[in-house]
């Protein structure tokens, strides 16, 4: 029998960077771990669109804390994806690489529409499989973390 895939996932916004860790089995995604952090990327972009020591910094230490978690998977296995703070960023290149060097695995730059495409199907992949039409709205990091938070509320405490 064929050992469960560990894949993850990782989201460096603008915010806070998101990193989800799944098994994979028989066909099916079992989430086992979902980590985040306030790493407040975007707040380090300068008025010359240069990103600040501070700013990387801490960007780099949540990398570091993450690397821990998905050290040995293979590169294949996690996708890494920066959004628009890493558009913007005149320096990017240079910090990019020294994130690639704390996490030990490449970054992608993504595009606005391949973010929103990412952002669709993560809702989707978590509502029931049917046939009706779905509205999903991307919100900024800060508001999709409380709606998470108020969710797994209701959730624990039986109202959903």
């Amino acid at each position: 029998m064929r050992q469960p895939e560990h894949l993850a996932a990782i989201d460096l916004g603008s915010n806070s960077f998101h990193m989800v860790v799944a098994r994979q089995a028989q066909g099916e995604v079992r989430v086992l771990e979902s980590l985040s952090e306030k790493v407040q990327l975007g707040a380090g972009l300068g008025p010359d669109n240069r990103l600040d020591e501070d700013a990387q910094t801490r960007a780099l230490d949540c990398l570091s804390r993450f690397a821990q978690r998905i050290k040995g998977s293979p590169r294949g296995n996690v996708r890494v994806v920066g959004t628009n703070t890493l558009r913007m960023a005149r320096n990017a290149t240079q910090f990019i690489a020294r994130a690639e060097h704390a996490l030990g695995h490449d970054i992608e730059v993504v595009a606005g529409r391949e973010e929103a495409r990412l952002i669709y199907l993560g809702v989707a992949h978590s509502l029931a499989d049917d046939a009706g039409a779905r509205l999903v709205a991307a919100t900024p990091d800060t508001l999709a973390e409380r709606l998470g938070q108020a969710y797994q509320q209701l959730k624990q405490a039986g109202r959903l």
